[in-house]
């Protein structure tokens, strides 16, 4: 009983301590474990599972759109990580190195890859030789490492696990239209599959990665109203490629210098997931990257019949969802609140009364809504509730963006606002990065993206009031 109670017991309310409310259902749906490892975390079955199912989705989205996957080593000399001025300066702050090999100091620092992009460069300079090797269309599964002085599980951690995608192209229209595709699978998957709206945008050159061209990011909101960057597609013309000599010949016989994009998307989104959608019960997870998309609870398992009717409803479910069925000897409301507290989309009630009527009793974890559904209309009734729990909360979680984004004309109006509300604003910028550092300064708030989908709030920037006709929006970020 001691351990039901602990995996039950009430979670802090997110809006007395969202922070702790974080924490709680991390821990208590048994995502992560901390580790001897400052800043690291243990991912633990249930959020590995959250993670896989993430992994192979945007996997098959990306070998469709033409990419293959490789692997890179975990060390970069010191060397070759400072060929590019701007992205070593970017990432020095956050870089752990490797001074020894066993008892010897190594003749050359190695660097544990923050990221990819010098290895990758070099690689490219190596296999690219003609019009003929390109595009290159690559991206790597692995770790990266960046030592992060202040940590949370998922949202920033000393290791994380990502992708990387890396491609090369003979033309900087090609890379151009690579990036914006890569952002608009990442677009897709958020809300297809995530059911987390996101606002696609270009980052300001304050913003952008260090040692791009262009920055572009998909940037969601999370229930306390921050926002999370979600995802980033990068357009490095060929900056990368003048510095690591990554040149081919085109069909003109002439040298010519590569153009590249990165891209990149981390197990940071699972903290999106949890942020975006959950509750003071736990976990609320979209049902197609959900470990258990439907949990089977017995009701009155111990009288005759029931586990048996249960057993034949999980055999046929198993079939389409990813299912589970719970027959240990805890009680069904304790079975009830930690299922609720796992996110589980879908519960199924089975019990002798059910039976009789030749029906269950389907539970929603997103609205808690219950359904009453004959049991040979089962599949087909599960399979379409699965669909419109994915709709419900990425209309929900649509709604709760909506209602916390503002607009600011005057400077006035953009400090209430970023010291009262907890969202995102829509303010007009110069184009001018003295007033963006003004803003920061002044509110905390800082530049998510440029929308794609402009708006003409007014004619003039909300910090100087000069000329402005780029729509920003702004928000304090994780």
């Amino acid at each position: 009983m001691a351990q039901e109670k602990k995996l039950v017991e009430a979670i802090t309310p997110m809006n007395e301590d969202f922070a702790q409310w974080y924490t709680d259902v991390i821990k208590k749906a048994d995502l992560v474990e901390y580790s001897s490892v400052k800043g690291c975390m243990i991912i633990r079955p249930y959020g590995y599972a959250i993670w896989e199912n993430i992994q192979k989705n945007l996997d098959e989205r990306f070998k469709e759109t033409g990419h293959e996957n490789v692997y890179m080593p975990m060390f970069i000399p010191e060397s070759l990580l400072q060929k590019e001025k701007d992205h070593v300066e970017g990432f020095a702050p956050e870089v752990a190195w490797v001074t020894h090999g066993g008892q010897e100091k190594l003749t050359e620092r190695l660097c544990v890859r923050p990221t990819s992009e010098t290895l990758f460069c070099e690689h490219f300079a190596n296999i690219v030789h003609s019009y003929r090797d390109l595009p290159k269309l690559y991206n790597q599964w692995c770790s990266v490492v960046r030592w992060e002085k202040t940590t949370r599980p998922f949202l920033r951690t000393a290791e994380f696990l990502w992708q990387e995608g890396h491609t090369v192209h003979a033309t900087a229209e090609e890379a151009q239209e690579e990036t914006i595709r890569m952002l608009n699978v990442y677009a897709d998957f958020c809300e297809q599959v995530l059911a987390i709206p996101v606002i696609k945008g270009k980052k300001t050159d304050k913003e952008k990665f260090a040692g791009a061209k262009e920055t572009y990011t998909i940037e969601s909101m999370m229930h306390d109203g921050k926002a999370l960057q979600s995802g980033t597609s990068h357009n490095f013309g060929d900056g990368f490629a003048r510095a690591f000599g990554i040149q081919y010949t085109d069909k003109n016989n002439e040298l010519q210098y590569v153009h590249e994009t990165s891209w990149g998307m981390s197990t940071r989104i699972i903290g999106a997931i949890i942020m975006v959608h959950g509750d003071d019960s736990g976990l609320v997870l979209p049902p197609r990257i959900a470990p258990v998309q439907l949990v089977i609870i017995p009701i009155a398992q111990h009288k005759e019949g029931v586990l048996e009717k249960a057993e034949e409803l999980r055999d046929r479910l198993s079939k389409v969802v990813r299912v589970k069925m719970d027959d240990s000897d805890k009680n069904p409301g304790w079975k009830f609140s930690e299922y609720e507290m796992r996110g589980v989309p879908i519960r199924l009630e089975v019990g002798p009364k059910d039976i009789e009527k030749n029906q269950v009793v389907l539970v929603r974890r997103d609205n808690r809504e219950k359904i009453f559904v004959p049991m040979d209309e089962l599949e087909d009734r599960v399979l379409r509730l699965l669909d419109e729990v994915h709709e419900g909360m990425l209309e929900k979680a649509r709604n709760m963006r909506d209602s916390k984004t503002y607009t600011a004309v005057t400077p006035e109006e953009f400090e209430k606002i970023a010291a009262e509300k907890s969202g995102f604003i829509k303010a007009m910028w110069c184009g001018d990065r003295a007033c963006e550092d003004m803003i920061k300064e002044k509110t905390g708030v800082t530049s998510r993206c440029m929308p794609f989908e402009q708006e003409k709030i007014s004619d003039s920037c909300v910090c100087c009031g000069k000329p402005a006709d780029k729509m920003v929006i702004w928000g304090k970020a994780y």
